[in-house]
């Protein structure tokens, strides 16, 4: 499905960038752990060498330094002669990060978002510079269902959870950056589309997750696995002819 192809993904250490970075090495492709975390990287290329020699590199990234950006390009151009897509999947956040609206600073508001949502507009506008350069390119944005959607606080009720108002501000405005750049680079060969997964398990209370189930319809609350599917078509050539979409996978939740 992706024989070949290039792929970088960005967090690719992270929970599910990870996923991603396996189901693109399953699938044929040369994947790119790029994240800030180069030893959790090099232990992830490893882990999948095991099964699929030489389809992970593992390569340092700060998604916020355009330095580190550009070097990244340039290596991989060097090592391969092209590069085809960038998965912009890094999840970056201060020690503040996650509190409810009452608590939160001008600050730390600023702070994530800069990092967050401007670290995605770097890596797409330095990935989709060079993918001109080459021809052609293929970019992916992760963003959310709480993107697309007012939240629904009730199901936090009694947990001490809520869902982080930079969060809100970032995803949606991922959303309209893929427009933005899907329209800037139309007719340059350049693709650029989002993925907008539903909640992720990641250890969350069971009053929480029964809450968040009753607006599913069938299984609720997602595996990073049930996101790779969408991905992986998204960055295949089955998806030649899509560009500037969000594609939603949240089992129902946001209906």
């Amino acid at each position: 499905m992706l024989r070949n192809k290039v792929v970088v993904v960005t967090g690719g250490a992270g929970v599910i960038g990870r996923c991603l970075v396996r189901g693109i090495a399953q699938k044929g492709g040369i994947a790119v752990a790029a994240d800030i975390d180069l030893d959790a990287a090099n232990r992830l290329a490893n882990e999948i060498g095991q099964d699929d020699p030489g389809r992970v590199v593992a390569a340092q990234l700060d998604i916020t330094s355009k330095d580190s950006i550009c070097s990244l390009i340039s290596d991989l151009r060097q090592r391969y002669g092209r590069i085809d897509a960038i998965v912009n999947n890094a999840y970056p956040r201060n020690k503040n990060y996650g509190r409810k609206l009452e608590a939160v600073t001008y600050a730390d508001f600023c702070e994530n978002v800069d990092m967050h949502l401007g670290g995605y507009f770097l890596v797409a506008q330095q990935f989709c510079l060079a993918f001109k350069e080459m021809g052609g390119g293929n970019v992916v944005n992760m963003s959310s269902i709480y993107g697309t959607m007012a939240p629904r606080f009730e199901v936090y009720d009694g947990t001490p959870m809520t869902m982080p108002v930079e969060y809100a501000a970032i995803k949606s405005a991922v959303i309209q950056l893929t427009r933005y750049f899907a329209q800037y680079f139309k007719g340059d060969g350049i693709r650029v589309n989002c993925l907008s997964p539903g909640g992720i398990l990641a250890d969350q209370p069971a009053d929480f997750l029964t809450a968040y189930n009753d607006h599913c319809a069938s299984k609720g609350m997602l595996a990073p696995q049930d996101v790779l599917g969408s991905l992986l078509f998204l960055l295949s050539d089955e998806s030649r002819y899509i560009t500037g979409q969000n594609l939603l996978v949240d089992d129902g939740f946001s209906l």
